[in-house]
């Protein structure tokens, strides 16, 4: 029999037409892997079965009178930083008062206006400064390709919740390589858009919403309906009619830029480099130009966003009362700590430092058509650990390959491209010029079909 729960958006949009499977039949299907899967995982938070039941028979109706929406009776989850009506936002950390939200945020907006089935929000690490799902509100999540491991972070339930097959479709958010990090640790397809491109609120320098998901074409989908416009976000792009259609490039048309040093921070595992060469000689070999992309990254560069992030979170860790203080993640505290006593000129040379990577991450990459790279250059730690370095004195050692684009504003994703000889994936990252976002996923799409990574994880078997 067909596993509903592994099809793909696409997929169940295509049979709910045909009538040959249902919303409520999928949501049923998705539900009972949750309830097997999760005392595993713990991805989720603010599960509500019987709302998301009720959404998919609304969704059924719809079907039915001829008049579904874009993501009609597609089961989803949006990482709990995305806003929705009457949920609190705890943002991992025990730290947080319990308000309910007033109203969904826009990425849950324009996801229940077009009838997506809403099963949970996913967990975060205490305020999303974490490369995994240590956290000091939920339980950690674990990577269901081995459970001991992390999915990564900080969009950590989502990566999590998107391998297990808790639905097709899955919301993150990146503002130093938060969605692409899990999904290269969890074999994923996960698309950090050109800053502005999908709606923020609230919105903040480098902070992007993105769709996580298992295939490139279900990532274009979800854009179709992320990118739509929400006047919450003054930062967003103007409104663009992109036909989200990620048909693979043909390979002699691209130049590709080939990155495998990222100039400062953890070493490429030999593992990890040899996978994402491997893809590279295969598009050479298909009539892709490939060069090499020298290092542009420097430590001044990350230890400066290191220093200025660290007073930035220090000026609201002071303003909560000891109570609260106390409930934060032990590593997130000694990391704030680490800004105490930075001079006002220190923390502006920190904050400029945003600007000199982004001019570099441009210029290095302007000669290319994509940068491919690594997306992280180790495979995942343990689920205990807060980052691989596991040292608050050496946090963003791992997102050398990511952060730059942030900063930038330039598309990136992250596509799995092969596994380890342990059997973990390999992620690797696409970037593109500023705005060329769907250019992006359609080098995804030609990857995606030379790699042919196809496997799921033992668990959910």
């Amino acid at each position: 029999m067909t596993d509903l729960t592994w099809l793909s958006a696409g997929e169940l949009v295509e049979q709910y037409r045909t009538k040959e499977i249902s919303p409520v039949e999928v949501t049923e299907a998705v539900l009972a892997k949750i309830e097997r899967l999760e005392p595993s995982l713990h991805a989720l938070y603010a599960a509500d079965h019987a709302r998301a039941l009720d959404a998919a028979r609304a969704s059924e109706r719809r079907w039915h009178a001829g008049q579904p929406g874009t993501l009609d009776g597609i089961p989803l989850t949006l990482k709990e930083n995305i806003a929705t009506e009457g949920t609190p936002i705890p943002l991992g950390t025990a730290a947080t008062d319990l308000v309910p939200a007033d109203a969904d945020g826009p990425a849950a907006a324009r996801s229940r206006e077009e009838g997506g089935v809403l099963l949970a929000k996913t967990t975060m690490p205490d305020y999303g400064m974490l490369t995994s799902g240590l956290s000091s509100f939920h339980l950690a999540s674990r990577n269901p390709w081995e459970t001991s491991r992390t999915p990564g972070g900080s969009s950590a339930g989502a990566g999590a919740a998107a391998a297990a097959g808790y639905g097709p479709l899955h919301v993150g958010t990146d503002i130093g390589g938060s969605i692409r990090l899990p999904a290269g640790w969890c074999g994923l397809v996960g698309l950090k858009p050109s800053f502005g491109r999908v709606p923020v609120d609230p919105p903040y320098l480098g902070r992007a919403v993105g769709p996580m998901t298992r295939t490139v074409a279900d990532a274009a989908l979800y854009m179709s309906v992320l990118a739509r416009p929400d006047k919450r976000d003054h930062l967003s792009l103007p409104p663009e009619r992109i036909t989200w259609d990620p048909r693979p490039l043909e390979p002699a048309t691209v130049r590709i830029g080939l990155q495998l040093d990222a100039g400062v921070g953890l070493a490429v595992e030999p593992e990890i480099r040899a996978a994402v060469a491997a893809v590279a000689s295969k598009l050479e070999q298909a009539g892709a130009i490939v060069e090499p992309v020298a290092p542009f990254l420097t430590r001044e560069m990350l230890d400066g966003l290191d220093r200025f992030w660290r007073v930035r979170f220090g000026v609201d860790f002071a303003a909560l009362p000891a109570e609260r203080k106390a409930k934060i993640l032990p590593y997130i505290a000694e990391w704030v700590a680490g800004g105490d006593g930075t001079s006002g000129t220190d923390a502006y040379r920190g904050f400029a430092q945003i600007d000199a990577m982004s001019v570099a991450a441009i210029r290095a990459t302007e000669p290319y058509d994509f940068v491919l790279s690594p997306t992280c250059p180790v495979s995942a730690p343990a689920a205990e650990s807060a980052s691989p370095t596991d040292d608050p004195r050496l946090p963003f050692e791992h997102i050398g390959f990511t952060v730059p684009y942030n900063m930038s504003g330039q598309p990136a994703v992250s596509v799995n491209c092969g596994y380890t000889s342990a059997g973990m994936p390999v992620g690797l990252q696409i970037a593109g010029a500023r705005f060329a976002d769907l250019a992006v996923l359609r080098m995804a799409a030609t990857i995606e079909q030379l790699s042919q990574p196809g496997r799921r994880p033992a668990l959910v078997e």
